[in-house]
């Protein structure tokens, strides 16, 4: 991870960004700052990488201006575990809701997948071989040298060698075979190994999800595995094979330790909806839900501020996890979260509205504008799609009136309007629009299909 981060400039970290996010350069900066801030920790003196801590950030925008994109993309650049949380979803202890703990154990079931897949990565040729010797086991099992008493003979060694000799010939033949997949189809039998993990449920009182989780473990560890027998082609066999095989050459004591290492160092937590957690605090105290409200950010504190959390694979401490909150702040305040959260985000990011110009190269610009993905379904039944210049813009300026009139949800509204627009198509494809076809989309075609989405508020209002 160090060495990747290493070659990642915060102005290369940004240029990927903008692969994928239109516009929000502050809050692109600031994000690829904190990222290559991970690799100068790391590379810093080791009596100062403890000290120094990540600079949370505050994403603060209206729904749909791409604050969990960046977040998301972000991740995915580093190759770091991240997970997404909601604040509403939790409540403060005491209360009925998740346990705030919750979002750092699921970070850290991210870092051990991530580690496991990066391990079976690197023993998949070795599992291969052990794969195809269990198949060519069950098809041809392997000839031994004739032996008497013990005593191996001149006539039962010649006899023995002859057919072990013929035995591996014929094994070697059908290794290629199964290679090149001629016998994909052939059906075999197989032993699969079945967890015996049992559902287990308590009644008389609450257990929390790290208990239950460290009972069912332990009652699974001490019930006997169980072989069953299932008959299946040789493609599913290797398949399936391949799992249990990787999974024996993989060390998990290991992938535990670097996957704690990894989520500690690497890991991001995106927090969304914080604002709902913000009451504005008023002379009389308050009541009711604020009380709620307020005891899930003192939650929520401490995992921010650094602390050890337990989890089925060990200790982790999270210090230097990047914490990334984000709201809409229609109603409340950054001002009205406690002062002690407000503290631990110093980076405070406020991301613009997105304009007509910016829904325009929304549509025309990413490696995942809606556009190219309509463009590779359509490809997928040989009919080739494209739109002019003038439609894109159309489409723009429609979603942005949309957003002015109804509800402004930022470039989600781009996905309804594009929906609206190629319903058409997407049903008739392949029946009555066949193969080989190339479907031009106009700007006339547009103010066609879309003509009363903006005039019929009536009827805009049941269109999100």
């Amino acid at each position: 991870m160090t060495e990747l981060l290493k070659d990642l400039t915060p102005r290369q970290i940004v240029a990927e960004l903008d692969q994928y996010i239109i516009g929000q350069h502050d809050a692109k900066r600031n994000v690829a700052i904190a990222l290559r801030n991970r690799w100068r920790r790391m590379n810093s003196p080791a009596d100062m990488q403890h000290e120094i801590t990540p600079n949370n950030i505050l994403m603060i925008g209206a729904t749909g201006v791409g604050k969990t994109e960046i977040a998301r993309r972000l991740a995915k650049i580093a190759d770091a575990p991240f997970i997404k949380v909601e604040a509403s979803k939790f409540t403060e202890v005491g209360y009925v809701g998740r346990d705030v703990e919750s979002m750092v154990r699921d970070l850290v079931e991210q870092s051990v997948n991530m580690v496991r897949s990066a391990k079976k990565e690197a023993v998949q040729v070795r599992a291969q071989q052990l794969v195809e010797d269990a198949i060519l086991d069950i098809l041809i099992p392997s000839v031994k040298p004739v032996t008497t008493n013990g005593q191996v003979g001149f006539e039962n060694e010649y006899k023995g060698d002859s057919d072990a000799e013929l035995n591996e010939r014929t094994r070697e033949r059908f290794r290629e075979k199964i290679r090149s997949g001629e016998m994909d189809d052939r059906k075999i039998d197989i032993d699969v190994q079945q967890s015996q993990t049992p559902n287990i449920g308590v009644m008389g009182g609450s257990v929390d999800d790290l208990s239950m989780m460290n009972i069912q473990e332990m009652i699974g560890n001490m019930m006997p595995k169980r072989g069953k027998k299932r008959k299946v082609t040789i493609a599913e066999a290797r398949t399936i094979l391949l799992e249990e095989e990787a999974a024996k050459l993989i060390d998990m004591d290991e992938v535990k330790e670097e996957a704690i290492r990894k989520a500690e160092d690497a890991g991001i937590i995106f927090i969304d909806e914080i604002d709902k957690v913000a009451s504005a605090r008023s002379g009389n105290g308050g009541g009711g839900p604020d009380v709620s409200r307020e005891g899930v950010q003192r939650d929520l504190l401490p995992i921010v501020e650094g602390s050890a959390v337990n989890t089925k694979y060990g200790v982790i401490h999270t210090d230097h996890i990047l914490f990334i909150a984000a709201g809409a702040f229609h109603v409340a305040k950054p001002s009205d979260l406690i002062p002690e959260l407000q503290g631990r985000f110093p980076i405070r990011v406020e991301l613009q509205s997105l304009s007509e110009d910016d829904f325009y190269h929304i549509l025309k610009e990413p490696r995942n504008a809606l556009t190219k993905q309509y463009e590779a379904m359509l490809e997928s039944e040989e009919v080739k799609l494209t739109f002019d210049d003038d439609a894109l813009r159309e489409l723009a300026r429609i979603a942005f009136e949309v957003n002015g009139e109804v509800e402004n949800i930022g470039a989600r509204r781009l996905q309804t309007v594009l929906s609206h627009l190629m319903n058409d198509f997407m049903f008739d494809i392949p029946d009555v629009i066949g193969a080989n076809a190339h479907v031009v989309v106009t700007k006339e075609l547009v103010n066609e299909k879309l003509n009363g989405l903006v005039k019929n508020r009536d009827l805009s209002q049941f269109i999100l």
